[in-house]
C-alpha cells in the first residue's frame, strides 16, 4: 500500500505526505474477496481496517442467522482498532467481503503510536472517552445488580417469612402442649389409673383425628359449646381449652360419655386433657413439617434460580428455569387478582445454555408482565419445541405498550419504571443475554389486552 493510494481518501485530510507514508508503511494491504471473512464479531479488535475500494458487509449474529447491520462501501469507512485505546476492545460486527477491492489493515498498537505522535491531545481525548464510557457502563451495571439483588432478596424474604413464622409459632405452642401432656400424665398416675384403663383411653384417642374433614365454622362453634357444657356439668375446670381441640378432632358428647364410663371420676379431667394435648402435638408436628418443607422448597428454588451449585454452561430444561423464576416473584402473585396459565409442551428438548443468566431473563420478563397488569389479569407462560430450538412466550393481559415504548424497549438504560421498582434487569440486558450469550432472539408483540414477549433459543450455543 502506497501513500498515493490513501491521499484521495477524505479520512486522511490534514495528514502530510510523510505521515501518510508512515501510516501506509505500518499497515498491510488486504485484498477483499466476496464472501471471505475478514474479522469476526466478539474477537479482540487488534487491527484497524480502512476501506480503500470495494465493499465489506458488517454482520451481527441474531437468532439463528447472520443479519447485515451495515456496509463499508465508501473509501475511508473503517472498523475495529479499538485496542489502540482499550485493551478489552472487541469487534462489534463481523466483516465479510461484498465487492472485490482493498483494505488498509493497521495493527492497533501502530495506530496508537501514530495518533499519539501526531495528535497527542486527540489521543488523550479518545482514551478519556473510552474510560468515561466504560466507567458509566460499569456503574450502571453495578446499580442494576444491586437493585436486582435488593428486589429479589425482598421477594424471597416475603416468601420465606410465612413458613418460617409458622414454624416458630408451632415450636412455641409445641413446648406448651408437651408441658400440659406431662402434667396430665402425672395427674393420671395420682388418680390410680390402671394399665388396662389407660389402654382403653388410648384406643378412644385413636378414634379422633385433627386431619379429618373440617366442619363448617358454625357447626364447629356449636359443637364446642355443646362439649363445654358437658365438661362443665362433669366438673372439668379447664373446659375452655379442652373443648375446642376435642371438637376439631371430631369428638362429641357420646364419645365423652364413653371416656367417663371407662375411667374413674378423678381421672376424667386429666384423661381428656391428655387426649387434647396429644392431638395438639400431632397437629403442631404436621404444621412444622409443612412449614419446613416449604422453606426447603424455597431454598431449592433459589439455588435453581441462581445455579450457584452448578457449572456455568450446561444442558437445561427451560421449564424448570421459568418455574424457579416464578417462585422468585411469587410475592406479586398473592391474592386472586392474577391467574397464571401454563402452556408447557411435553416435547420441549433440553438446550445448552447458561441457566443462571436465563433465569434472570425469565424473572425480568415475568416481573414486567405482572407490573403491566397492576395486580389483575392473566399471566401466560408457554414453551414449545421448534426445529432448531425452543420457543418461550411470556404474555400478559395488561394495557399493552404504546408504539413509541415498544420501539425503544430494548434500548440501553431505557425504562418506564421508577427506581427500585423492578428486578433491575432491563430489556436491553435481557436481549444481550438471549442474543449475544445464547445466539437466540427476543421480540415483542403488543396490543391492548395482549402483550407477548417471544424468546427463541437454539439447541446448542454457537
Amino acid at each position: 500500500m502506497r501513500a498515493a493510494d490513501l491521499r484521495a481518501i477524505s479520512l486522511f485530510d490534514g495528514l502530510t505526505d510523510d505521515q501518510l507514508a508512515e501510516l501506509a508503511e505500518g499497515g498491510t494491504e488486504v485484498r477483499i474477496e466476496p464472501g471471505a471473512e475478514l474479522f469476526h464479531e466478539g474477537e479482540q479488535a487488534d487491527f484497524w481496517w480502512v476501506l480503500v475500494d470495494g465493499a465489506v458487509d458488517l454482520l451481527r449474529h441474531v437468532g439463528r442467522e447472520d443479519t447485515v447491520v451495515g456496509r463499508m462501501d465508501v473509501p475511508g469507512r473503517w472498523a475495529g482498532g479499538f485496542r489502540a485505546w482499550d485493551e478489552h476492545g472487541v469487534y462489534l460486527a463481523t466483516g465479510r467481503g461484498a465487492v472485490a477491492g482493498r483494505l488498509l489493515r493497521v495493527p492497533a498498537d501502530v495506530l496508537r503510536d501514530r495518533i499519539h505522535g501526531w495528535f497527542p491531545l486527540g489521543q488523550h481525548l479518545i482514551q478519556g472517552l473510552y474510560r468515561t464510557a466504560r466507567s458509566i457502563e460499569s456503574t450502571a451495571r453495578q446499580r442494576e445488580s444491586l437493585v436486582s439483588l435488593g428486589t429479589l432478596a425482598a421477594g424471597f424474604a416475603h416468601e420465606i417469612n410465612n413458613p418460617a413464622a409458622a414454624a416458630s409459632r408451632s415450636v412455641d405452642a409445641l413446648g406448651e402442649a408437651c408441658q400440659t401432656l406431662l402434667a396430665s400424665l402425672s395427674r393420671l398416675a395420682r388418680a390410680d389409673l390402671t394399665a388396662q384403663q389407660f389402654t382403653v383411653l388410648d384406643e378412644l384417642r385413636l378414634e379422633l383425628s385433627l386431619d379429618g374433614e373440617t366442619a363448617s365454622p358454625l357447626a364447629l362453634a356449636d359443637l364446642e359449646d355443646t362439649l363445654s357444657a358437658w365438661l362443665a356439668r362433669r366438673g372439668v375446670a379447664r373446659e375452655w381449652t379442652i373443648a375446642p381441640l376435642l371438637a376439631a378432632a371430631g369428638a362429641d358428647p357420646g364419645w365423652c360419655e364413653r371416656v367417663a364410663t371407662a375411667l374413674p371420676v378423678p381421672a376424667l379431667e386429666p384423661a381428656l386433657e391428655w387426649v387434647a394435648s396429644a392431638l395438639s402435638i400431632g397437629a403442631l408436628l404436621d404444621e412444622m413439617k409443612e412449614s419446613t418443607r416449604r422453606i426447603s422448597e424455597l431454598v431449592a428454588a433459589i439455588k435453581s434460580y441462581s445455579q450457584m451449585d452448578r457449572a456455568s454452561a450446561q444442558q437445561v430444561d427451560v421449564t424448570d428455569g421459568i418455574e424457579s423464576a416464578l417462585v422468585m416473584v411469587g410475592h406479586k402473585l398473592r391474592g386472586d387478582g392474577v391467574t397464571v396459565v401454563r402452556e408447557y409442551a411435553a416435547d420441549v428438548p433440553r438446550i445448552g445454555a447458561y441457566p443462571g443468566e436465563l433465569n434472570q431473563v425469565w424473572a425480568s420478563l415475568i416481573d414486567n408482565a405482572l407490573d403491566a397488569m397492576a395486580g389483575a389479569g392473566v399471566l401466560r407462560l408457554a414453551t414449545r419445541a421448534e426445529p432448531d430450538g425452543v420457543l418461550i412466550e411470556v404474555g400478559d393481559t395488561g394495557p399493552g405498550m404504546p408504539p413509541e415504548v415498544a420501539a425503544r424497549a430494548f434500548d440501553p438504560f431505557y425504562t418506564t419504571k421508577e427506581a427500585a421498582q423492578s428486578t433491575g434487569l432491563g430489556l436491553d440486558i435481557a436481549r444481550r443475554t438471549v442474543v449475544e450469550r445464547h445466539g437466540g432472539s427476543i421480540t415483542i408483540e403488543s396490543q391492548p389486552g395482549d402483550t407477548v414477549l417471544r424468546v427463541r433459543l437454539p439447541l446448542r450455543q454457537r
